[in-house]
Order: C-alpha cells, then sequence, then structure tokens
C-alpha cells in the first residue's frame, strides 16, 4: 500500500537500528507519526530511561543550534538518545536559511552514532492523490526537500485513500483474530472520512465491543461509531442552522470534550463538510421527504436512517444555495488553518462556528457608472 510504505520502510529501519542520523516526518497524518513513534520507543528507548533518552523541542522556542549541541553530546545516563524537533515551518520563513541548513549538513556529516534527530514538518497536508496537493503544501514541500533532503532521510506521512484504508482494516483485524465484514469497513471509513487516527481509535473500541463474538457488522459499526458520533454532529449542524450560536458552542465544546478532543479535529471538519454538502444537494433536489432523499444522494454519500428527518430539515432554513456554498468554503478555509500548525485547534473551530451562525452580509451594490467622478 503506497501510503503505508514509507512509514513501513522508517519501521525496518528502526527495528534493525540501520538509522539515518536525522530524519524529516513530512506530512500531517497523525496515525503514521504515532505509529513510528511508538516504534522508536518500543526499539530504541527504554520505559525506564525515557527521562534521559527522549527529547522533545519546538524551533520555535529553542535555537536549532541548541538542539544540535545536545544531540552531539554523548549521554553518560542512556545507551541512545532521540530528539523529535517541531516547529520545522520556522527554518523556512522570511530570510535565508543557509545557516541552519548548514548547520544541519555539518551534523549530519558527523553525527552523534548514538542519538538520531526527527524534524517533524507537521504543517504540511499530502493528500492520498498527491496530484490534489495544495501549490502552498507542494511549495514547502520542494524547499524541505530540496534543502534538507541531500543529508536527511524524508519520510512521507501522507493521507490513506479509501480502499487502503480498508485493506489496513482487514489486515489489523487479521493480527487480532477478528473477522470485519466488508460492509462495516468501508463504512467505518467512509463516516471517518479516512482519518487514520480516528479509524484506529474507533476500531479498538468495536474489538472491544464485540468480544468474543470476534466479528464486527456494519450493525456493530453503525451502533458504536455513527450513532454516537453523527447524533452530535446533526445537534451541531441543527444549531448551526437554527442560528442558535450559543447552542453551537455548547454542542461544539461537547464534541471535543469528549473522545480525542483537539487531535480529531480534522475528522470533525470533513464530517462538517460532508453534512453541508449533503445539505446543498438536497436544497438543489428540493428534496421534501426521505423518499426523494435516498434518490438524491448516492451510495456512499448518504446519511443514517436516523438523520434523514432532521438534514432535509436543516437545510430547508437556507433560504438560497449562495448560503450553503458560504458554509461549505469557510470550512475549507479552517481546514487550511488547522493543518498550518495552529496554537489552539479548539479556538479555529470556535470562530467557524461563531460564522457559520452569523447572518450572511448582504452585499452592497457595485457603484454605477453615473456615480465615477468627473
Amino acid at each position: 500500500m503506497r501510503a503505508f510504505a514509507q512509514a513501513d520502510r522508517f519501521l525496518t529501519e528502526v527495528q534493525s537500528r540501520k538509522l539515518r542520523p536525522a530524519y524529516v516526518f513530512v506530512g500531517d497524518e497523525t496515525f503514521f507519526r504515532k505509529r513510528c513513534r511508538e516504534a522508536i520507543l518500543d526499539h530504541l528507548v527504554p520505559a525506564e530511561l525515557r527521562d534521559f533518552s527522549l527529547f522533545d523541542f519546538d524551533l520555535s522556542e529553542t535555537d536549532l543550534a541548541e538542539v544540535l549541541d545536545r544531540a552531539r553530546t554523548p549521554s553518560l545516563m542512556a545507551p541512545f538518545q532521540v530528539f523529535f524537533v517541531k516547529g520545522v515551518k520556522t527554518m523556512f520563513g522570511r530570510g535565508s536559511n543557509e545557516d541552519n541548513l548548514t548547520a544541519i549538513e555539518q551534523y549530519c556529516k558527523d553525527p552523534n552514532p548514538d542519538a538520531v534527530i526527527i524534524f517533524v514538518a507537521d504543517h504540511i497536508s499530502i493528500p492520498a492523490d498527491v496530484r490534489k496537493m495544495d501549490m502552498q503544501d507542494k511549495e514547502r514541500y520542494e524547499r524541505i526537500r530540496e534543502g534538507m533532503g541531500p543529508f536527511c532521510a524524508i519520510v512521507e506521512l501522507a493521507r490513506v485513500e479509501e480502499g487502503e484504508a480498508v485493506r489496513w482494516l482487514n489486515d489489523y483485524c487479521a493480527t487480532r483474530d477478528v473477522k470485519i465484514e466488508a460492509d462495516a469497513a468501508r463504512e467505518l471509513v467512509d463516516a471517518l472520512g479516512g482519518d487514520m487516527m480516528m479509524v484506529s481509535n474507533e476500531l479498538e473500541k468495536l474489538i472491544l465491543y464485540v468480544g468474543e463474538k470476534k466479528r464486527v457488522t456494519l450493525g456493530d459499526v453503525e451502533t458504536m461509531v455513527l450513532a454516537a458520533k453523527q447524533r452530535s454532529l446533526y445537534e451541531l449542524t441543527d444549531a448551526i442552522s437554527a442560528k442558535d450560536r450559543v447552542k453551537a458552542l455548547e454542542m461544539l465544546d461537547a464534541i471535543l470534550t469528549t473522545g480525542d478532543g483537539d487531535e480529531a479535529a480534522i475528522g470533525h471538519l470533513y464530517m462538517l463538510a460532508k453534512t453541508f454538502r449533503q445539505m446543498l444537494v438536497i436544497l438543489e433536489r428540493n428534496v421534501r421527504d426521505q423518499r426523494m432523499l435516498w434518490a438524491a444522494l448516492w451510495q456512499g454519500f448518504r446519511v443514517p436512517p436516523f438523520a434523514a428527518d432532521d438534514i432535509i430539515k436543516q437545510a430547508r432554513r437556507y433560504k438560497s444555495k449562495r448560503e450553503l456554498t458560504r458554509a461549505i468554503r469557510l470550512v475549507a478555509k479552517t481546514d487550511l488553518a488547522l493543518r498550518s500548525n495552529p496554537p489552539s485547534k479548539r479556538l479555529i473551530l470556535e470562530k467557524l462556528v461563531l460564522e457559520l451562525t452569523a447572518e450572511p452580509k448582504v452585499e452592497a451594490p457595485g457603484w454605477l457608472q453615473e456615480e465615477l467622478p468627473v
């Protein structure tokens, strides 16, 4: 599977202890980053020595020279040291970054053999289809590849295509001696927007839920995943469509307080975008009942039965397609903000809710020819 290939190759290097002096993890896919970090902890950092072996730095707070000096210095307390370095974005801001790149190059030419540096470039998003990569992300990636690639190993942490996510579900369940039905796997991936972190977390809950049955069915997914997550989502969109700002913020707080919190922000945003797109189709096709709804929404884009009446009611609160396309644009704008490594994902989502519950401004008419100065 293409999306898994680079992370798997890194895991092999960790297990065999054949590591490069430095790596750059490029991409915001939390699932792979967590996998790689856990492998490092399991194979390179004994639990009793983590205070002396494992270090986390942020280049927005710590100078790169200090990080490299720490990496060069052998530890008397630990046989191996691991340095995770966030804030790579700061090295490629305005001005020259030659000094930083030269310092990294010099370290990699004469590294501490008992240390590894992991630079984390999580401000870049790599979609499953790289042809759809945002131009800004593409430019940022090229700068990292050209600047750090000659002496650091690049590990892409890209989003996972839905078919690969389904195959991973089957493979992982086999390792746990559990069978997951094909419809259940597809529904789980589709419901969570292919967010592998959310998919893997929900799968663990499902495995515990089915217990000795050792079989995950579509009904189990609908009961454990869709019912809980989507009911709260539709309560949020109900408050948004009714322009009830207080209730909408309360619902957002409830969603972020439970489960994986802010870390699941991208997944929540995907589901919100999908719901607004469904409303747009409902409004365009003048859907008035469930029978018309099933005909209007295609397979893989349908709503769960319990939400059918609710989403029709919510869609009809919008006076025009322009209002819904505005909402979709606001969600897309928020998606970019979340992927730029903001200090607080919660604040970004709260700002979105405030914008979505605000009455759209009436656009002033443009100037007329007779109003031009003479």
